[in-house]
């Protein structure tokens, strides 16, 4: 199999919870958490949580290096964020593959086979996109409940590893949640997430990384707009096709 072919797994790895919540993207979960959380020193893990998230609500754009591995494949790229709700991942590995939201259509490229997916926002599923905001870590802190994995003291990211994070770990409320569990390292010191691991309800483990992180660099929208290659298929509404 090709490494595309992997992306394309993975995607739907990604993206195949969607109809769980109003049918979007349960990957939009995982923004939620990382465009809408800080910490100070912690009391609780809510509260620490709730810290989190004063900060992330504060940044107006957030551009870092981003590592999805899931399922023995890993992906690379660069992930890039502006509020309200912009989100763009352009990969490296699979090469020119991209995911972008413009605040109104979800596109996929996928370069091997010169597909492009376009997905309409409408009014029904506009709050999907929205947890990439303040207000949906409170939907994802109503519906998950926090807790320390090894306490509030900073311990090692890996074992072995110099890098020390805070652990936490969210566990549904519902059943109707699609992710089990998210866990999330978060740096001490400048108190930005590192690393984001979700268990499925299927048990499927997805991890992303964050490196180089910058913050407020006055991003343009112009940015998350996606000129796709001419010779690309084009399919639209494609994630409601099977599920109508």
């Amino acid at each position: 199999m090709t490494a595309n072919w992997h992306g394309l797994k993975l995607i739907n790895v990604i993206l195949g919870e969607f109809v769980k919540n109003q049918g979007f993207f349960v990957f939009f979960q995982f923004i939620a958490v990382l465009f809408s959380l800080n910490g100070q020193q912690i009391v609780t893990a809510e509260n620490f949580l709730g810290n989190v998230s004063d900060k992330y609500a504060g940044f107006k754009d957030y551009e870092a290096r981003i590592t999805i591995r899931s399922g023995g494949t890993d992906m690379y790229g660069t992930v890039v964020h502006k509020t309200p709700n912009f989100l763009r991942i352009d990969f490296s590995t699979p090469s020119e593959q991209v995911i972008v939201f413009n605040g109104n259509v979800l596109t996929v490229y996928l370069p091997e086979y010169r597909a492009i997916l376009n997905q309409s926002v409408s009014s029904g599923v506009s709050s999907g996109a929205n947890l990439a905001t303040a207000q949906g870590l409170s939907l994802l802190r109503r519906n998950f409940a926090a807790a320390f994995i090894t306490g509030p003291d900073p311990v090692p990211i890996d074992e072995g590893s110099r890098e020390k994070v805070v652990k936490l770990r969210l566990t549904r409320r519902y059943g109707s949640e699609g992710f089990r569990e998210i866990s999330l390292d978060i740096d001490p010191v400048n108190l930005l997430i590192r690393r984001m691991q979700g268990t499925t309800i299927a048990d499927t483990q997805v991890q992303f990384d964050f490196f180089d992180i910058k913050t407020n660099q006055g991003i343009s929208e112009r940015r998350f707009m996606y000129d796709s290659p001419a010779s690309a298929n084009l399919y639209n509404d494609f994630l409601f096709r099977d599920t109508e």
